[in-house]
């Protein structure tokens, strides 16, 4: 655990949800991705449950299944139409959790599987889960940097005039076996001063899945209709050209 001066400091799954994710813009873009009005969303590996929060505020009638194996994650996932599961993704019961319109596997976390048969095992209970018209998305992140090791920083001042420091630390990473080891960093500022900080709030070991294996995956478990975006800020989306000679990509892959 990192240092902490103080009192009014923010917990790990807050930092994460004001540095690297962005709920609201997601939830957008499932439903967009959805092309009808989607109201029932799965969110499988959700952490805090930031997405179910931002769906059922976009969605005034949605409703969200929030799904983590951690019970201090969830903690946040508090609204009245968003339920909180503390399962692991690969529990029988999450199978129960429907009929959704959109099942959403964010932030790279089918890493967590590390095995093809886990990750298939996965993609069928999603499909399985599913409303008439249904999608499954995942992403995954890719190109010629995903191998590559080393750190990136940023920074966001919130209103109060505190200073977020994030970094994103690939410290290892194996093109032999697909296996990566990353890390995220915090430190927060009040004027110049350090008052906070956690030194690898969150560490992940993941396969790291590729574009190809997912959409054969999805292929395989019934999917008729499989998409990849490489767009996930709203703007146009980028064609295969432009994927294949940009460095470094994130993408989504959708089955439908």
């Amino acid at each position: 655990m990192g240092r902490n001066t103080d009192a009014g400091a923010l917990t790990a799954q807050e930092l994460y949800e004001l540095t690297v994710q962005a709920p609201r813009v997601s939830a957008e873009l499932l439903r967009d991705v959805h092309g009808a009005s989607p109201r029932v969303l799965g969110e499988d590996f959700a952490g805090s449950g930031a997405l179910s929060r931002a769906w059922v505020e976009l969605v005034p009638d949605g409703r969200a299944f929030a799904v983590d194996r951690d019970a201090r994650n969830l903690a946040r996932a508090v609204h009245p139409r968003v339920e909180a599961h503390v399962l692991d993704v690969r529990s029988p019961e999450v199978r129960r959790l429907g009929p959704c319109d959109v099942v959403h596997a964010g932030n790279f976390s089918l890493g967590e599987l590390h095995e093809r048969a886990e990750l298939v095992g996965w993609a069928r209970a999603s499909h399985s889960r599913l409303a008439r018209g249904g999608i499954v998305a995942a992403d995954t992140y890719g190109g010629e940097s995903a191998w590559r090791v080393g750190s990136l920083e940023r920074r966001r001042v919130l209103e109060d005039g505190r200073e977020i420091r994030w970094v994103w630390d690939q410290r290892s990473a194996d093109p032999r076996t697909a296996e990566v080891v990353n890390a995220l960093s915090f430190r927060v500022l009040r004027a110049g001063v350090v008052v906070s900080e956690m030194p690898d709030a969150f560490v992940y070991r993941w396969r790291l899945w590729s574009v190809p294996e997912l959409v054969d995956v999805l292929c395989e478990v019934g999917f008729v209709d499989v998409t990849v975006r490489t767009r996930l800020d709203g703007e146009r989306e980028s064609d295969s050209e432009e994927i294949r000679l940009h460095p470094s990509c994130v993408a989504l892959v959708v089955g439908r």
